[in-house]
């Protein structure tokens, strides 16, 4: 081992690092973020309806979803730090890398079985593999992560960690590229989707055989006896309970890591929910946010590497505090976004257009609106049954739960015209009803009904209701309308400075812990790092969901600041040189223990 070790190059070592990134992202991007949620979302409705009835509850996709996410991510975060304890003591970190590297891409190539095996075991098998490849990804990211310490000295941590953060975005974003065109250049092409699940897992698998090749196992003095399932348990556990009976001896470690809970917790959060503000809030097309996430990838990686620079002018720690304020002045920008308010025919959710003949008028749906709510007995789904002779609606055949329409479009997505007759009376009730809608009409033309427009108090362009609605009112009278800048340029602008912090202060974060980590514990604490991160990713969106639920989602995300506000306050007393002293004390006296020992 020490023989192979010393015939791969430092240089090496690093582009088989960061390699990994690159390869593993393709799940991330393409299939956790940009593909999934939606395809799922089509095969649980195809064989499901609106609802599933499991453990006594109506279960629904979106339920699903997030379920088999927590329980992929709390299964690693539970088991990471014992995994850790019998990593430092063996030589198996690789080995548990190439394990669980094999458990991640090897479902995410399997999930492109799903709509082969038939509609009622399709979205079952999409589930289960999607949750057997996030617990591949959130294991291996244990033991990637632990070999940071070993790919060179703590002035080197800073580039090394960053390099592969940009890696990651760069290889993550040039497959999307080709994904993406493939689903929006073929569209209702079946093989499509299953092409981008499978080739996602072979460019993860691919790719990490760099890694596999070029970084050496790091090399542990007196190495402990293979053990038992069983009693290697216990070990682990006994030291992970003495590890955390003994937080007084790193203390400064563990409140890094209570600040890095309440950091991550917001930045993680924010882009996980961006996505969801962005079509559900601001009114953003599917096709605006992917666009915006092809940014975010692109503009990511030469700004990690910006980030290196920065630390070395600044230390790691300074660095990563410049990054957290940056992050709140991005949240607060993203409270004063706001669509402009509707001026044409044609930005109305619903256009009628007068034909010429009596009362008969030609309506459309505008291609991107959002959907009408499916279950029957929603009251959305109600009013549109109770107006569907003058909407653009069709009978919605993919639901299986009673009678429910959606919006008229083709199978490529283009408008369907209806001919309708509108009268005083129907468009009057149908002006009634904005008051509780999210949706928006006008009628044009020289007919009997002409110039009229209808804005539901809930459509994007709304504004004045929410607690911080004051907000993005008055940024859209002086900044925005004066500009011309629509929202899609607003959200576009978000990404654009997200992105630019993202892979900076998530790589100056590993950074700085790798450098206050014991390299003989270096798995064991990593184990307590993806713990930290992955409970850490429960909590900012429960408060998201709290605060939308009891006031609004501005309030929501403005929640979700104080977070990142709070972890940067605690990140000013976190002392890096005390950290490091501490981390080298204990691999001395590791060293010098199992030196004694042998």
């Amino acid at each position: 081992m020490e023989g192979a070790e010393a015939t791969i190059t430092k240089d090496q070592r690093v582009r088989g690092y960061c390699a990994y990134d690159w390869g593993k992202s393709a799940f991330e991007t393409s299939v956790t973020t940009a593909i999934f949620p939606a395809w799922f979302a089509y095969l649980f409705a195809e064989a499901n309806g609106i609802s599933t009835k499991m453990l006594g509850s109506e279960w629904t996709a979106d339920a699903m979803y997030s379920a088999a996410v927590m329980v992929g991510a709390l299964l690693v975060a539970i088991c990471a730090p014992s995994l850790g304890v019998i990593a430092d003591r063996r030589m198996i970190k690789i080995w548990w890398l190439k394990i669980l590297t094999l458990l991640g891409a090897g479902s995410c190539i399997l999930l492109a079985l799903s709509p082969y095996l038939g509609v009622s075991l399709g979205w079952i098998w999409a589930l289960i593999m999607f949750m057997a490849a996030n617990v591949g990804l959130n294991g291996a990211g244990v033991f990637y992560n632990a070999l940071l310490p070993h790919m060179g000295d703590d002035s080197e941590m800073d580039a090394i960690s960053n390099k592969a953060f940009a890696a990651g975005y760069l290889g993550g974003g040039l497959l999307l590229v080709v994904h993406l065109a493939l689903v929006l250049g073929l569209p209702g092409q079946s093989w499509v989707i299953p092409f981008a699940m499978a080739t996602s897992g072979l460019w993860w698998l691919g790719f990490a055989q760099m890694t596999f090749r070029m970084v050496p196992e790091p090399h542990i003095e007196n190495e402990m006896e293979p053990m038992g399932l069983i009693d290697s348990t216990k070990m682990a556990l006994g030291e992970v309970k003495a590890t955390l009976a003994d937080i007084k001896s790193f203390r400064t470690l563990f409140f890094y890591m209570l600040a890095y809970f309440c950091f991550i917790d917001g930045i993680n959060s924010v882009t996980a929910l961006a996505g969801v503000f962005g079509i559900v809030v601001l009114g953003l097309t599917t096709v605006g946010l992917i666009l915006t996430i092809l940014i975010i990838q692109f503009v990511a990686a030469p700004a990690a590497i910006g980030f290196t620079k920065l630390a070395e002018k600044w230390g790691t720690k300074g660095a990563l505090q410049f990054s957290l304020v940056c992050w709140c002045v991005v949240i607060v920008g993203a409270l004063s976004f706001a669509p402009l308010e509707l001026e044409k025919h044609e930005e109305y959710d619903i256009q009628y257009t007068w034909t010429g003949t009596d009362d008969v008028y030609e309506v459309v749906a505008r291609e991107g609106v959002n959907p009408i709510a499916a279950l029957p007995d929603d009251d959305e789904q109600q009013w549109a049954l109770t107006y569907r002779d003058i909407l653009p609606v069709q009978i919605n055949e993919d639901y299986k739960l009673g009678e429910a329409v959606e919006w008229a479009y083709d199978d490529d997505g283009v408008p369907v015209p209806r001919n309708v007759t509108l009268t005083e009376a129907n468009v009057a009730s149908l002006q009634a009803t904005m008051d509780e809608s999210r949706f928006s009409f006008s009628i044009t033309g020289a007919g009997n009904i002409s110039d009229q427009t209808g804005l539901g108090v809930d459509h994007p362009t709304s504004l004045g209701d929410g607690l911080l609605d004051f907000i993005p009112e008055t940024a859209r009278t002086y900044v925005w309308a004066p500009l011309g800048m629509t929202v899609f340029f607003q959200f576009l602008l978000l990404g654009v400075f997200a992105g630019a912090l993202l892979g900076g202060s998530q790589g100056l974060a590993r950074s700085m812990f790798g450098q206050m980590v014991p390299e003989t514990r270096s798995a064991e604490f990593f184990g307590f790092f993806g713990f930290f991160g992955k409970v850490a990713a429960l909590l900012g969106p429960l408060i998201y969901s709290l605060m939308t639920v009891w006031f609004d989602s501005r309030v929501g995300i403005f929640a979700i600041s104080l977070l990142i506000v709070a972890g940067a306050i605690m990140l000013r007393r976190v002392d890096v040189e005390d950290g490091i002293a501490v981390a080298r004390a204990e691999d001395e006296r590791n060293r010098q223990q199992d030196a004694t020992t042998a």
